[in-house]
């Protein structure tokens, strides 16, 4: 499978960390697990990396979170190419967040060869697929957005709160009663998330994250880190001439992007 990579084209890589002397050493620990990837740039902070990604797209990033100017998951968060994303730190608790950010592997600090080594192996694998519906990573994703759900929910005794019948959402000065089934979507806006009903939107203020450990995970599905769609109003999906997913909303003119996290959700539709 490497030979076969390498003879198409050397896959590129970008490596950002804020401490020049890791950055050479997993420059170097690639080489060694990886010869055929070529490093194209190594970036200081997330600013430089976010410009060289968007100017050098290069198939992979790896990216250090805590970094000046700009977060690692912010930078995954503004690629709108192709490239994938290893994270790569010091820090467990973000994994979960790295994989909404459609990262391809969370590597620990201090980083260990045969580690990495798995790393490339896996990345190997994803590029070697064809075609738009690349889901190797799938069932790795799958288990990090159940260990979400599981963080979220779990309250005293691990007890699952009772599912949301009902949405308390403004509109304007008014409070309103909105039964959850009539909601066709959530979205994130800034302070507040949007709820989506035939006729109106409203706002409330409970983030998504919150909103996914309360509803029925049979009927709303998670699409993207900021949106959660009613599957009783999905009209149909649709991809574009960069194999994006959308999914169409019945009855409404907005479409929602599927994140390629959550792209093999629809694999059955």
């Amino acid at each position: 499978m490497t030979a076969s990579i390498a003879s198409t084209a050397a896959p590129t890589a970008l490596i950002a960390d804020d401490e020049p002397h890791l950055a050479r050493a997993l420059a170097a620990q690639l080489e060694a697990v990886w010869p055929e990837l070529r490093i194209v740039h190594v970036a200081r902070n997330g600013q430089e990396a976010a410009e060289r990604i968007a100017a050098l797209q290069p198939d992979l990033a790896f990216l250090d979170i805590q970094m000046p100017g700009l977060t690692g998951l912010e930078v995954a968060e503004g690629i709108e190419g192709a490239t994938r994303v290893v994270f790569v730190t010091a820090y467990d608790q973000y994994a979960v967040q790295a994989f909404e950010q459609e990262a391809i592997d969370y590597v620990l600090k201090p980083v260990e060869t045969d580690r990495l080594g798995r790393t490339a192996e896996r990345i190997r694998r994803a590029l070697a697929k064809t075609g738009a519906d690349n889901d190797g990573d799938a069932p790795l994703l799958a288990a990090l957005q159940r260990l979400q759900r599981a963080q979220s929910t779990a309250g005293e005794g691990g007890a699952r709160p009772a599912l949301m019948r009902w949405v308390r959402a403004t509109q304007g000065d008014v409070t309103h009663q909105v039964p959850v089934g009539e909601v066709m979507f959530f979205r994130a806006d800034d302070k507040y998330t949007c709820v989506q009903t035939a006729t109106t939107e409203y706002l409330i203020r409970t983030p998504i994250h919150e909103l996914a450990a309360q509803l029925d995970g049979e009927r709303f599905w998670q699409v993207h880190r900021s949106t959660i769609v009613n599957l009783d109003h999905v009209a149909s999906t649709r991809r574009d001439e960069l194999s994006r997913l959308f999914v169409r909303i019945r009855g409404h003119a907005t479409e929602l992007p599927v994140s390629r996290a959550y792209v093999h959700l629809f694999k059955a539709m």
